[in-house]
């Protein structure tokens, strides 16, 4: 079996149909059930074989030391480790005291399932033991998406052709070996044993309470049971200080069955104390046992209705990107549906690639779709920035800066990365945040969050550009010594993405405080230091090459030699785990769209003339060594008339981890990728912008598409768009009467009213070259310029 079809193409599940050992790390980590606060990765019922166990909470981390040889002022001393918690996800089972294992005995079927619109992944199989006695296992698992921290399963055994006997161990289990470790050789011996024992208890219900070793933190779990069957039962409970066991024991006739149902609460804390933690687990099992598990399936379903009636996109002509775009959106709502006061990190709680940090993708990617399709999380998720802006201050300190410097990376607020010029000069994540606050409260019309948060990070924002940037002798505004977003660069000047999207967060924030005086007076705001954010915004520097028509990423990008494509082996990919950083620093060389992103994001700032020459010319020089870039270059694709090309680089987008081709997934889902999904078919297809407190569409589709329908929220109204060739529908499904403008007219919808408008053929330009090997999508590319004719793999003549 290949990653390619590892699960059937279904429009409402993923559905591995057998299971492939040497996939199980990257299966877990797809298979997750989550809810932004607890995440529990998809491992076999009975826990081995295993690739990477994973019961992750939300913020439980511990610290690791940061080692250099030489310390430098300002560099981070300490950096935060998700750490496994406690797993309530076993159930091993015994036939005939043979323990079911799929590596022994003979597994006659196997499936598992995750299911998009109920919430759960199932598990059937049927084994026949080392002696002959066959079984068949069912079982379904959830996290709830309405209780912060319950997990259910049920999990049945039914005896076939003989009698068995069967006995079910059910557990809880900390400190759980992990096979794979973080590459840093110092968090290994931290997270073999991160949990230190507290309180266990077998007593009618087990129960299991440690406290991490360095950080402090309290983590609880406390499970209830309850059994059916037929057959005479044999019940009994024991626990040690890492492991508590719940064992049932039944003698079954052919045809009989043992129905065992779980119900685990998670509580954990880094300010209460164990009376306290106590309370919180009792609490939340008692609601769980109320609802029980018919309850909570039930509930699952009524959440995952609302969010699909929100946030559902059908495709047609493409069956496996339909199911990629809603495992991405399903994912999405599991990443962030209980995270309130907490990071979304750039894996979720799907694994524990990047330790478990937060980085700007939040914001960039994944706010940007939950504001259109669930914007609650988003100002939650923006609440979570706003708490953490004390350490962004100390942190603007330590750098000498004025204002707030929001880190790279952290899990709780402080910066978690040493110093690498690649992050510690990536300040573009001020104007991310900055950039998200302004399009919720646009979106929403949530004055509520403006006054309480969102003044105060545009303010202290803003603040940093002001410290950071000067006025250079040319009258201009300029920023040196920043890394934008693509990390092949780094410490360059007047970066046009980071320019563009702090001349917003400047212009957003003087806007602000003269709209909202009451909440900016507490900051000390004066009339001199809006004006001087205003002068600075229109004043920014925005290089661009004449010779060439361009704009270089940064200033004097273009003047650099071209990295050599045609000498790199296709095997050489990634380039940064074979060249020297060193190296691609003084090439010219895009590991993500940066770029490209700025004309996404501030495509105000260039004429559509503009827009296709620097895609064209960064087309030719970006490799795609992060997930995050094929969306963007997607959208662009699509934007500047080239479709087809947008499709194979959504599809690359979609399937980042359901296909796994960078055989990557195992530490964790690529989650801003999987947002991406959904930016390069709406913003990409569907043409939507939000501009001018309104939205936009420019709608465009590929050959291979011929209908895409979506839906998105905008102040209060649920919008659904239908695009075919040749025309898009807009109908207004709720809410008041709402204007949108498609291309360059305005439109008044009303609801049950069905607007369709004609959308105007663009110009097919040439389709451009990508390096040497790196041309994307599932086959051979077709030039726009010429739909129908074949063309070379990755390389094409310009007609």
């Amino acid at each position: 079996m290949t990653t390619e079809d590892t699960f059937t193409v279904e429009p409402w599940c993923l559905r591995e149909p057998r299971l492939e050992l040497d996939q199980l790390a990257s299966t877990e980590a797809v298979l997750t059930v989550a809810n932004g606060s607890l995440g529990v990765r998809g491992t076999l019922d009975e826990g081995e074989p295993v690739g990477m166990p994973g019961t992750y909470l939300a913020g439980v981390h511990e610290l690791r030391t940061m080692v250099y040889t030489e310390t430098g002022s300002g560099d981070p001393e300490s950096t935060e480790t998700l750490v496994n918690t406690i797993d309530g996800t076993a159930v091993r089972l015994l036939v005939d005291g043979h323990p079911l294992d799929v590596r022994t005995g003979t597994l006659l079927h196997h499936e598992r399932v995750l299911d998009f619109r109920a919430g759960t992944l199932s598990r059937e199989l049927r084994w026949r033991s080392p002696d002959g006695r066959s079984v068949e296992v069912t079982s379904t698992r959830l996290v709830s998406l309405d209780q912060r921290g319950v997990l259910a399963l049920r999990y049945a055994v039914r005896a076939l052709e003989r009698p068995v006997e069967v006995v079910l161990q059910s557990g809880l289990v900390a400190n759980t070996q992990q096979p794979h470790l973080p590459s840093h050789p110092s968090a290994v011996d931290l997270l073999e044993h991160p949990l230190e024992p507290q309180e266990h208890d077998a007593n009618g219900r087990l129960t299991l309470v440690h406290r991490t070793l360095r950080t402090g933190l309290l983590v609880g779990a406390t499970a209830h049971h309850d059994v059916e069957s037929p057959a005479e039962l044999d019940v009994h409970g024991e626990a040690t200080p890492d492991h508590a066991r719940f064992t049932v024991r039944a003698k079954l006739e052919p045809g009989e069955s043992v129905t065992l149902t779980k119900l685990v609460a998670y509580a954990w804390s880094d300010t209460h104390e164990l009376p306290a933690l106590r309370d919180e687990l009792a609490g939340a099992l008692t609601v769980a046992r109320h609802e029980g598990f018919d309850g909570l399936l039930a509930s699952q379903r009524t959440v995952l209705d609302g969010f699909w009636e929100c946030a559902d996109v059908e495709i047609d002509g493409d069956d496996e990107l339909q199911q990629a775009v809603r495992f991405a959106l399903f994912q999405l709502l599991q990443a962030t549906a209980r995270a309130e006061g907490r990071a979304v990190a750039g894996k979720a709680l799907t694994g524990t690639g990047y330790e478990g940090h937060a980085f700007w993708d939040t914001e960039t990617f994944v706010l940007q779709v939950m504001t259109a399709v669930r914007p609650e999380v988003t100002r939650h998720a923006l609440g979570w920035r706003h708490a953490t802006l004390p350490a962004a201050r100390e942190r603007a300190t330590t750098l000498d800066l004025k204002g707030a410097a929001f880190p790279w990376r952290t899990i709780t607020g402080p910066e978690c990365s040493g110093y690498w010029p690649a992050g510690t000069a990536a300040f573009h994540v001020n104007a991310d945040v900055a950039d998200a606050v302004l399009r919720y409260v646009d979106a929403t019309g949530d004055e509520e969050f403006a006054r309480e948060a969102g003044v105060e990070l545009l303010v202290e924002s803003a603040r940093l550009w002001c410290s950071l940037g000067h006025w250079g002798r040319d009258e201009r505004f300029h920023v040196f010594g920043v890394t934008g977003p693509d990390e092949y660069s780094a410490l360059g000047d007047d970066n046009v993405y980071t320019n563009l999207m702090l001349q917003r967060n400047l212009r957003g924030a003087a806007r602000w405080v003269r709209r909202y005086p009451q909440a900016a007076e507490p900051l000390e705001v004066t009339l001199d230091e809006v004006a001087a954010w205003e002068q600075a915004a229109d004043a920014v520097c925005i290089p661009y090459d004449d010779d060439l028509g361009v704009h270089p990423q940064s200033a004097g990008f273009t003047l650099a030699p071209r990295w050599d494509f045609a000498g790199t082996p296709e095997e050489n990919y990634p380039l940064h785990s074979h060249y020297p950083y060193l190296q691609l620093y003084r090439k010219q060389v895009v590991k993500q769209a940066d770029l490209v992103l700025a004309l996404f994001l501030r495509g105000d700032a260039f004429t559509d003339e503009e827009k296709l020459r620097d895609f064209t010319y960064y087309e030719e020089i970006t490799v795609r060594d992060s997930s995050l870039s094929a969306c963007c270059q997607a959208v662009l694709a699509a934007e500047v008339g080239l479709p087809h090309l947008a499709h194979e680089y959504v599809v690359e987008s979609a399937l980042a981890d359901i296909r796994d081709p960078e055989h990557d997934s195992s530490d964790g889902l690529h989650v801003a990728a999987l947002a991406g999904t959904w930016l390069a078919l709406v913003c990409g297809f569907g043409g939507l912008r939000q501009v001018d407190d309104g939205l936009s569409f420019r709608p465009v589709l590929p050959d291979e598409l011929p209908r895409l329908r979506f839906r998105l929220l905008f102040r209060g109204r649920l919008l659904r768009v239908t695009v075919e060739p040749g025309q898009a529908t807009y109908e207004l499904l709720r809410g008041e009467p709402l204007t949108v403008r498609h291309e360059r007219d305005d439109l008044e919808l009303a609801v049950g009213v069905p607007v369709t408008r004609p959308t105007r053929p663009r110009p097919r330009p040439p389709l451009p070259s990508q390096p040497e090997t790196r041309a994307p999508g599932r086959g051979t590319l077709r030039d726009d310029s010429r739909p129908g004719t074949p063309a070379s793999a990755g390389h094409h003549e310009q007609a």
